[in-house]
């Protein structure tokens, strides 16, 4: 697919049929699940008894094998429906690999450069730094996050200029456009000089905005067509295609998690607003498409596409551009102890600062609903947890059980 024209610039029959005559379906093959694991069983088990997760699908594939597969606990707690494997789950920022790897792929293919600068594509798109100075900004930056944007959810102290603009993170229902969104984001200052920190930011949504202008197509058509058909996704993109199996929203609470019935801010930084969140945001086929949080999807349609960028892209994107999204971007900088980012996703320097048994260069990220996958290339291995509890499933105790019941599995095996 990689070597598909694009179409001339303004004609979006041509982008989107060169994409489509390519869509040979290339998803990797789903083998029959292997028996369940007593360690990630009881990893699972704990967070479900303990009432830290209402619910999750969790896959391990190794080499492209299915090692684990299981969908645990309710969908939906009220209504007593079991998870099942095909339930779809608002992903927050599980969108970001999938929207980083679309722009990839418009690497490869000559439409976006990494090292040129967003206003080639959204020329109005200048954010001044405090003294008013407003600097170039590339997309590299952008994917890494070390543009000098950030995220409203995480502002602290008195001066909060993001809640001020009434700037979105992309998981509310704010009444606007994309556009409108980008408008008031330029207009708050930049958080620092781009290059020079990392600050985990709503750079992917900008990258979305980029996207559609170089494709000249809405975000959601251009994902479907470079990503989605290829892999033969049916149900990831950036609304419900089956209300009935969305999973609902449940908030960690005491004794249980709460369920969230409309819209409710969640803290997650102390001393910040915290995330705003709109489960309705999920239906709402109007709602703008953030390239950093909006999407629904599954967990095996997921995980097609985080093995098939750990198989080195297939036909889906150049190797080339796979060992570029997987390489630090920001050698001189830190994300968490131990770890850099690339593009799109974590990469892990060392395994002892960050107290982990994941192999040096491991992908790792999450989503604020409740969602954390890795990638472990040097073992071939390939790890996706999607619950529906926030924040336990991103962020809680489940999240290093299960990433420590899987390499002990991988010890023992």
């Amino acid at each position: 697919m990689s070597s598909a024209p694009v179409g001339p610039a303004g004609s979006r029959r041509g982008f989107l049929g060169a994409a489509a005559a390519c869509g040979a379906l290339m998803a990797l093959p789903h083998a029959q699940a292997a028996p369940a694991t007593g360690r990630i069983d009881a990893a699972l088990d704990a967070a479900l008894a303990e009432h830290r997760l209402v619910g999750a699908v969790v896959l391990v594939r190794r080499d492209g094998k299915l090692l684990y597969r299981r969908a645990a606990g309710l969908a939906d707690r009220e209504a007593g429906t079991p998870m099942r494997h095909d339930t779809l789950f608002r992903l927050a920022s599980v969108s970001k690999p999938v929207v980083t790897t679309v722009a990839m792929v418009l690497v490869a293919r000559g439409r976006l450069v990494l090292d040129a600068p967003v206003t080639r594509w959204l020329p109005d798109f200048r954010p001044a730094l405090a003294d008013g100075s407003r600097p170039r900004i590339t997309l590299r930056q952008l994917l890494s996050h070390s543009s000098g944007l950030g995220y409203r959810f995480d502002e602290t102290g008195q001066t909060r200029p993001y809640r001020e603009a009434g700037v979105s993170d992309g998981l509310d229902l704010p009444g606007f456009d994309l556009d409108e969104n980008l408008r008031r984001l330029a207009s708050a200052p930049l958080l620092f000089a781009p290059g020079t920190q990392w600050r985990y930011s709503l750079g992917i949504d900008v990258i979305g905005a980029v996207i559609q202008r170089a494709a000249d197509a809405p975000l959601p058509e251009v994902v479907q067509a470079l990503v989605g058909t290829p892999l033969g996704w049916h149900d990831t993109g950036f609304h419900a295609t089956d209300s009935k199996r969305l999973a609902a929203v449940y908030v960690n609470d005491t004794p249980a998690p709460h369920r969230m019935r409309g819209a409710e801010q969640v803290p997650l930084v102390p001393d910040a607003d915290g995330v705003a969140f709109d489960p309705a945001r999920a239906l709402d086929s109007h709602a703008y498409p953030s390239g950093g949080a909006g999407m629904v999807g599954r967990a095996d349609e997921l995980l097609d596409l985080l093995d098939t960028l750990r198989r080195g892209g297939g036909s889906l994107l150049p190797a080339a551009q796979v060992r570029e999204m997987a390489r630090d971007q920001i050698p001189a900088l830190v994300a968490a102890p131990g770890t850099g980012f690339g593009l799109g996703f974590s990469v892990l320097r060392d395994p002892r600062a960050a107290a982990s048994p994941e192999s040096p260069g491991t992908w790792r990220w999450g989503g604020v609903y409740g969602h954390n996958w890795f990638v472990d290339p040097a073992r071939k291995l390939s790890v996706i947890a999607l619950t529906n509890t926030l924040y336990e499933g991103m962020s809680g105790a489940f999240v290093n059980a299960l990433r420590d019941a899987v390499y002990a599995d991988l010890a023992t095996g």
